[in-house]
């Protein structure tokens, strides 16, 4: 072949998104995948959110290697020995929520992709574009040169081709955490019958408080069919600070009384670590030029508002687009930055940068150290006091709540927070 309507780096979920909408629309498509088989070297806690999967596979319920169906929510405020939690729970398959595990979500994406007719080449991984001036115009991995009229950038968080080709610069440790997750086998019995659950219905959790010696970020914990997904998300720049490392911090969360009585009996299968972009606009590299769009954690294009981290979907969202953008191009015979201009509209539609604009002050909001560590242990102690009985006779809930404000944080601060969590979250 000459050369390849289109080039895609990298067989996540952006990558295999953009790559499955052009392939079904007979485009001549090479995905590019430098791990061993699309999803070897992804981290990723297991719950993904919104209807993309389902718009771009409609029977993807009958055939993804979905673990479970996500029909219980719960957020804990953590101290080192208490925890208070918000429990939503809702039939299951209501919100399209599912839990999966990246190893075999990818292999399954990847699957689809070459059914639709791409090539998906692994241990195949891309050093530099192919440039006339300053349009791109290809691929070079090894010696080879893959020629293609556009390269969609799916390369994940280490986006070294996105800096290449000018869009965006090297990330700095504040732009980032740190992911680490151990998945930790269970019997499925023993998990139902421990997060109360039937069938397919599966719990997400999230952890805010001692999980990360309240440090900016939290934990997680996802139930898949035979396994746990149990993690924590870290601010980079707070461990390098601080001097501490993400690994010892899960083992400490691992042993939380709440932690340790879910986690009892199981075994270790899986340990994976990953770096997560979160600094939101602020760090967003420009989406498009001369021959080349970019998509997914490549594009940072995750969101977390402090209740929820979405990601994924946004890169299948981001792929969908790309690809939908490099199909209009071609029928104009149009691969300019003027026409891959579309895809910054594509990405409005389907409320992917409208999010981002929405919550655009929620990263620099969740930087507020009283969030990790003063908020949790004031809900602790106040549920405590409030659900204890020494005899003596009991006060009115809100003299309970000042009383444990005490040495934390001022009424003027708990107003302060709650006005900017009011404009940011």
């Amino acid at each position: 072949m000459d050369k390849f309507d289109a080039i895609v780096v990298g067989a996540g979920p952006a990558g295999c998104a953009s790559a499955y909408t052009m392939a079904k629309a007979g485009l001549q498509v090479l995905v590019c995948e430098r791990g061993k088989y699309a999803g070897a070297k992804n981290m990723w806690g297991g719950a993904f959110f919104g209807p993309q999967v389902e718009n771009l596979f409609p029977n993807f319920r009958e055939t993804a290697p979905v673990e479970r169906f996500v029909s219980r929510h719960v957020v804990s405020f953590l101290t080192e020995t208490d925890s208070l939690s918000l429990d939503f729970k809702t039939s299951a398959h209501t919100h399209q929520g599912f839990i999966t595990l990246r190893a075999k979500f990818d292999r399954w994406l990847a699957e689809q992709v070459e059914q639709a007719g791409a090539i998906v080449a692994t241990s195949l991984g891309v050093d530099d574009l192919i440039l006339e001036g300053s349009r791109v115009k290809g691929v070079k991995g090894g010696a080879e040169e893959f020629p293609g009229d556009v390269v969609i950038l799916a390369e994940g968080v280490n986006s070294l081709l996105t800096q290449k080709a000018g869009l965006g610069k090297e990330f700095s440790s504040p732009d980032l955490k740190q992911g680490v997750k151990e998945v930790i086998r269970l019997p499925r019995a023993v998990i139902e019958e421990r997060f109360n659950l039937e069938g397919d219905q599966g719990a997400a959790m999230e952890f805010v408080g001692a999980c990360t010696r309240g440090l900016p970020g939290g934990g997680f914990l996802y139930t898949n069919r035979e396994s746990l997904s149990l993690g924590i998300v870290v601010q980079l720049s707070e461990l390098v600070a601080k001097r501490l490392k993400a690994p010892d911090l899960l083992e400490e969360f691992k042993n939380h009384p709440l932690i340790r009585e879910w986690i009892r009996g199981g075994e270790l299968v899986e340990y994976s670590a990953h770096l997560i972009p979160v600094s939101g606009l602020k760090r967003m590299p420009r989406l498009f030029a001369d021959g080349l769009l970019v998509a997914g954690d490549a594009a940072s294009l995750v969101l977390g508002t402090g209740l929820i981290l979405e990601g994924a979907n946004f890169a299948m969202a981001s792929g969908m687009a790309a690809g939908q953008t490099v199909i209009h191009a071609r029928e104009k015979g149009d691969f300019s930055e003027a026409a891959l201009r579309e895809y910054e509209n594509l990405l409005m539609k389907y409320s992917v940068l409208q999010d981002f604009h929405t919550f655009r002050q929620a990263a620099a909001f969740l930087e507020n150290e009283r969030i990790y560590k003063a908020y949790p242990a004031w809900a602790c102690e106040a549920a405590r006091k409030i659900f204890s009985n020494d005899g003596r006779p009991r006060r009115k809930t809100y003299q309970v709540l000042r009383e444990a404000m005490r040495g934390k944080f001022s009424l003027f601060q708990l107003f302060s927070d709650a006005w900017k969590a009011r404009k940011a979250i």
